[in-house]
């Protein structure tokens, strides 16, 4: 019994005991068990985080100490291996982001945002200091005894290669906006996807009215369908295109376009084909290219071929020449006294004139010929496939013959101009263009030399004369220095009273190196100088005083002529000079007369009626020299203030002989009379001459049957000896020198 006792007694004692071992038995397994779950949730969410790429991070705020998880480097990649490391914040998160950092978190404590959120750079997690741009997020993990938030955790994700693409995305985005160049994609049937701000300024198009319509849309007219079609499948072939083409905009204006065309592949997986066009306006580029070879090759005043597309033309036909062994000339035209005029009317009529001279060249030539302006009022024609020399000769002439009529300007004025001309022919005086053009200018000086209004061909004796005539007009400065000039006088007499009325002034040059040099060759030379100003007014004073000296010896009813180049009549300043001279000699106005060529007079009537009124003012006379040679306008002769013609001696020639010249200066002469001018006869040489010219009412003759140029005091000497036979001028032979 009592063993029983003792034995149920141990038994109440063992049984808790052994409760209380299962028990703890039963809660170790559960311990074990959660501490395995908790391992692999831990493990679950390392492998989580290591596969995301994310990093956990916690920040203490009160003492800003950052506990982040990092994984393990090793050779291949990263391995789940995780540390952590505690550092202050300022340690980890770059400088100049952390304002910010701190910035957003402070919002987030004070309940701003519903979370933390933020872009910054920390550093890496391998070695070396490099800064890696993150985006982190977290939340709340714990707070104090008030609620305050006192940390802060979440993950972070390193975005540096995202960030890198998206910023290279950005600017490629901000490079297709900013372009001038229009860009467009368009899908593998050549629909439009997208299109820049600059397709919409080029074609007007926006990209809504565009988007997944056909790139036909654009098509001209200017190119057939084909060749759209064509196009295009050159880029679906080769993958690429760059040419030019007309397009058109979305108001139907059509312009030309560069365009670069590429293929880009899509990705492997649904194996798109896009294409990307680069569209660029070269309309203006081309037209400013087109007008600059237009400037390169042509005068833009006359719209004619100029010097270098002149030489590149006269060397091609040169090549063409020397192939079929044909002949070429060349033409070089110069405007006679065309500076004069052009001074006389102004820059602008000037430019006129070369309009309306060009487009009369090139009518007279002939379209099929070159005509091209050289410089000012240097132009020149080249003639091909002549037969022979003289085939240039006609045209030359039937250029001339073309000048015969005024030019008629934009506003209708009349201007007279006549042109020179120089020929050279090929193979005869060059082979080069260079050549060429230098005979033919050497040619045209000689024909401005021979008297103008004429053409001359070139031979190897011009070189001589060019040569002479750049000798003269060096010496030509000097003269007044060295007192070379002489002045002479032809007088002219009445044949209705068979006296001497007075006499034309004559310049005379005499040179110790040259001798006696022609007027022919000096004054032309003078004239280009600019030194007929100064001679001219030499020898006005001259022929005053000269006429003075005979007033003095009782010839007080005489009268001197004087010869007025253009460039004295353009001067504004030649009716003072005209006034002083007579001052200073004391001739009265009514005993000189003025004597203008009548090409001169007629270049512009109407301004050289305003100039010539102030000569009449003065009581000057005024007279038209060598009247027939040039174009004359009645209209104009009426207005203008002339009280003497002089025909000139061309036409007194042959007056006897010649039946058009005699009606022509009977009909002179009545024409004269009728306007109540005075009519005068230069070069009269034989006594028939002076018996039909009295018969038919001519008022005064001059000229070698009467006298040829004599000395001043020769001169007052044989006006003064001269005793006149009575009756008819038949009775003047016995007088005569």
């Amino acid at each position: 019994m009592l063993t029983d006792t003792g034995f149920l007694i141990a038994a109440l004692v063992a049984l808790p005991l052994a409760v209380a071992c299962v028990v703890l038995l039963l809660r170790q397994r559960r311990n074990h068990a959660h501490v395995a779950q908790l391992r692999d949730r831990e493990e679950r969410f390392k492998m989580a985080l290591w596969a995301t790429g994310e990093r956990y991070w916690d920040i203490h705020l009160p003492t800003r100490q950052l506990v982040r998880l990092l994984f393990a480097q090793e050779a291949g990649g990263q391995s789940r291996e995780v540390s952590s490391t505690t550092r202050d914040i300022a340690d980890v998160i770059h400088g100049d982001d952390l304002p910010r950092v701190e910035e957003l978190m402070r919002a987030y404590v004070d309940g701003a945002t519903a979370e933390f959120v933020s872009e910054h750079r920390v550093r890496s997690d391998g070695p070396g200091d490099d800064w890696v741009w993150v985006r982190a997020r977290g939340r709340a993990v714990e707070h104090d005894a008030g609620g305050a938030i006192v940390r802060v955790a979440g993950t972070a994700l390193n975005i540096s290669k995202s960030r890198d693409v998206e910023r290279e995305r950005q600017i490629a985005s901000e490079v297709l906006r900013s372009m001038n160049e229009a860009v467009t994609v368009l899908d593998g049937d050549f629909n439009f996807i997208s299109v820049n701000p600059a397709f919409t300024r080029i074609t007007g198009y926006q990209a809504a009215d565009v988007a997944g319509r056909g790139a036909d849309l654009l098509d001209s007219m200017q190119h057939d369908p084909a060749f759209y079609r064509h196009i295009r499948s050159l880029v679906a072939r080769d993958g690429r295109y760059s040419g030019e083409m007309w397009q058109r905009r979305r108001d139907g204006e059509e312009f030309l376009c560069a365009i670069e065309a590429a293929t880009v592949l899509g990705s492997e997986a649904d194996g798109e084909r896009l294409y990307v066009f680069v569209l660029n306006d070269i309309t203006l580029q081309k037209r400013a290219e087109q007008e600059l070879r237009y400037l390169a090759n042509f005068d833009t005043l006359t719209n004619l071929p100029n010097r270098s597309l002149l030489s590149e033309r006269l060397s091609r036909a040169i090549v063409r020449a020397r192939r079929e062994s044909s002949r070429i000339a060349v033409l070089f035209l110069d405007l006679d006294r065309f500076k004069d005029i052009n001074d006389s009317l102004g820059h602008a009529a000037g430019d006129r004139i070369l309009r309306a001279a060009a487009a009369r060249l090139q009518q007279t030539v002939g379209q099929h010929h070159t005509v091209a302006r050289l410089a000012g009022d240097e132009f020149t024609a080249v003639l091909e496939n002549l037969e022979d020399a003289d085939e240039a000769d006609r045209v030359a002439r039937e250029i001339i013959m073309s000048f015969e009529a005024p030019l008629i300007l934009d506003d209708r004025q009349e201007v007279a101009v006549s042109p020179s001309i120089g020929i050279s022919l090929y193979p005869d005086h060059g082979q080069v263009p260079t050549e060429l053009l230098k005979h033919a200018d050497t040619a045209m000086y000689q024909a401005k030399a021979a008297g103008r209004r004429t053409f001359m061909r070139y031979d190897e004796t011009m070189e001589a004369a060019i040569r002479q005539r750049a000798t003269l007009a060096g010496a030509l400065r000097k003269v007044l220095d060295r007192n070379e000039l002489r002045v002479a006088f032809q007088p002219r007499q009445s044949l209705a009273t068979s006296q001497i009325t007075g006499a034309e002034a004559l310049l005379r040059w005499y040179s110790p190196e040259h001798g006696e040099v022609q007027p022919a060759d000096f004054i032309p030379l003078a004239e280009e100088s600019g030194m007929i100003l100064e001679i001219g007014e030499w020898v006005l004073r001259e022929a005053c005083l000269a006429l003075r000296r005979w007033h003095q010896h009782g010839l007080t009813d005489l009268t001197v002529a004087v010869n007025v180049s253009v460039l004295q009549l353009l001067r504004g300043d030649f009716p003072d000079v005209v006034r002083r001279v007579l001052d200073d000699t004391g001739v009265p106005p009514s005993a000189l007369e003025l004597e203008l060529t009548e090409s001169v007079l007629m270049a512009n009537a109407a301004q050289t009626v305003v100039k010539l009124q102030a000569f009449r003012e003065l009581g000057v006379s005024l007279a038209i020299d060598d009247f027939g040679t040039g174009y004359s306008s009645l209209a104009y002769l009426k207005r203008l203030p002339i009280t003497t013609i002089k025909i000139d001696k061309t036409f007194i020639a042959d007056l006897t002989t010649d039946p058009e010249d005699a009606a022509i200066t009977t009909t002179v002469i009545a024409m004269a009379h009728s306007l109540g001018l005075n009519v005068v006869a230069e070069g009269v040489e034989t006594r028939a001459q002076a018996d039909f010219l009295a018969h038919h009412s001519c008022d005064e003759i001059q000229g070698f049957w009467l006298s040829p140029p004599l000395e001043a005091t020769a001169c007052m000497a044989f006006i003064r000896n001269r005793r006149p036979p009575g009756g008819n001028v038949v009775r003047l032979s016995s007088a005569a020198p």
